[in-house]
């Protein structure tokens, strides 16, 4: 009887999680990988906006209350400078600068109702967007 119970305790249990646990590891080694930062730059909302330039582009995004903004690479790799900003009319720019392999950004700002002026650069490209989501 003692047998018996050895049979479905823990270690039957250990036994038994081991290849649900293998098969949940091999599941998480297979399924696809969530989209990487850098394809939006880390912004929310929807592309609205591609500003291409040699080097790169500057991505302007629009949610519902905000408009966001990344200046991503053509060929990531080598730290180089980048930088971009945003401008709500009426109000300051926002910016990220500094030296970055992949993209610069995401940079944030409230926008109900409001348009906004992106500037955006990766090494000696750059390029400007004028007022837009007016």
């Amino acid at each position: 009887m003692a047998r018996e119970r050895e049979g479905r305790g823990r270690g039957a249990l250990r036994a038994g999680a081991a290849p649900a646990v293998l098969l949940l590891c091999a599941a998480g080694l297979l399924a696809a990988p969530p989209a990487s930062a850098a394809a939006t730059g880390g912004c929310a909302g929807k592309l609205v906006k591609s500003l291409p330039f040699a080097g790169g582009e500057v991505r302007v995004y629009k949610s519902r209350t905000q408009a966001c903004a990344a200046a991503v690479a053509a060929a990531p790799g080598t730290r180089r400078p980048m930088a971009v900003s945003v401008q709500p009319r009426g109000g300051v720019p926002l910016r990220d600068t500094g030296q970055f392999t992949r993209y610069a950004g995401p940079v944030t700002v409230g926008a109900i109702n409001r348009c906004v002026y992106v500037k955006g650069s990766i090494g000696a490209g750059s390029a400007e967007s004028g007022w837009i989501l007016c």
